[in-house]
């Protein structure tokens, strides 16, 4: 492990922003909510093993995502089950798809959408360009994916295609990525209009999907990004993301960028100081905080710190919860976490993080 002390580093109760951190160790069964003083306040016990990640909903609840042992193997950020609990842990909705992966989101309808998998026809995936050839899926395949909005019943009600709504021959892997899967979606964010938010890894890639043409109607390459995770609209129009930074001709290192959808400029960057101790080579994420402050989550590590505008670190934690990784070494990732004040109707003062 890089880290040798666990739990909470650092707290400047003056500069951190208020409130709860949730949390699911991605290789662990349950989802944690810790105080600025890094105890922990409430959690909740699941039957499998997160897929990614889970958050509270508006009222209160959680959404959250396990890993299936169904499904496409060798892929990272399967899940496949999607629960919906209640403060005290009742399971009161669920939703099975084998296939679903890396994010989920409960819409203002009260629909869920969500990430998939299908099968790329081969005639579409010759036309694919980039990636290392010879490097299809072990099952002898290419994976797409895809995007699935589902009434509470269970019922799909819109689809979206990324091997059939993209215009495949614009979108080249880069090339030293497998060539197992297009285009390995990590995020969505929809806004209040439908159109969608969504991050691809494997591309360098976040765009902005039409809901009504299923076209994207924004996109922004950058190899620089090595292969971003998160995207994040804020109230100002600007977007967040974090650029993992794994195909660097330097020494690898991560940011947080916040990007201007209408200028395609970056206004706004964390990196450390030195630049390579902060880096985490896949998952990971940040949120924005009306104080200004940035939680960061280095995923591969399991660190979770809040940055200041100017980049100062004013509260700094490391999950000390350990899970077997794909390959069974002890591993402390997390995907994503989120803070919410104590008052806010997702915690509702039902714990208070401040003491």
């Amino acid at each position: 492990m890089r880290h040798r002390d666990f739990g909470l580093l650092l707290c400047d109760p003056a500069r951190a922003t208020p409130g709860v951190t949730l949390f699911s160790p991605l290789n662990g069964k349950a989802t944690y909510i810790i105080g600025l003083r890094g105890d922990v306040l409430h959690h909740w016990e699941h039957p499998l093993v997160t897929g990614t990640y889970g958050y509270l909903l508006e009222n209160g609840n959680l959404l959250w995502a396990g890993r299936l042992a169904e499904g496409p193997q060798h892929m990272g950020g399967r899940g496949g089950l999607i629960r919906e609990y209640d403060w005290n842990g009742k399971v009161l909705w669920e939703h099975t798809h084998v296939g679903q992966h890396h994010d989920l989101r409960r819409l203002p309808n009260g629909h869920t959408i969500f990430l998939g998998w299908e099968v790329v026809p081969p005639e579409i995936a010759a036309r694919i360009p980039g990636g290392l050839p010879g490097t299809s899926h072990p099952d002898g395949c290419m994976y797409g994916d895809t995007i699935s909005e589902i009434t509470p019943d269970g019922k799909t009600v819109w689809e979206w295609h990324a091997c059939r709504d993209m215009e495949v021959e614009k979108y080249p892997l880069v090339s030293n990525q497998l060539r197992d899967e297009f285009a390995h979606a990590n995020a969505i964010s929809p806004l209040p209009n439908g159109d969608i938010y969504i991050s691809f890894r494997r591309l360098n890639m976040i765009g902005l999907i039409d809901r009504q043409t299923r076209k994207m109607k924004w996109q922004h390459r950058d190899d620089s990004f090595g292969m971003q995770h998160d995207c994040v609209p804020l109230p100002n129009g600007n977007v967040t993301l974090f650029a993992n930074g794994i195909n660097t001709t330097t020494n690898p290192f991560s940011r947080i960028i916040e990007l201007d959808p209408r200028t395609h400029k970056t206004v706004w960057e964390y990196r450390a100081k030195p630049a390579y101790t902060f880096f985490s080579p896949h998952i990971s994420g940040a949120q924005r905080f009306a104080s200004g402050n940035t939680l960061i989550c280095e995923g591969q590590w399991g660190r979770l710190f809040e940055v200041t505008p100017e980049g100062e670190i004013v509260w700094e934690y490391v999950s000390p919860f350990m899970g077997p990784d794909r390959a069974g070494d002890p591993s402390n990732e997390v995907f994503r976490a989120y803070r919410y004040a104590e008052d806010s109707p997702q915690i509702q003062n039902r714990v208070r993080g401040t003491r």
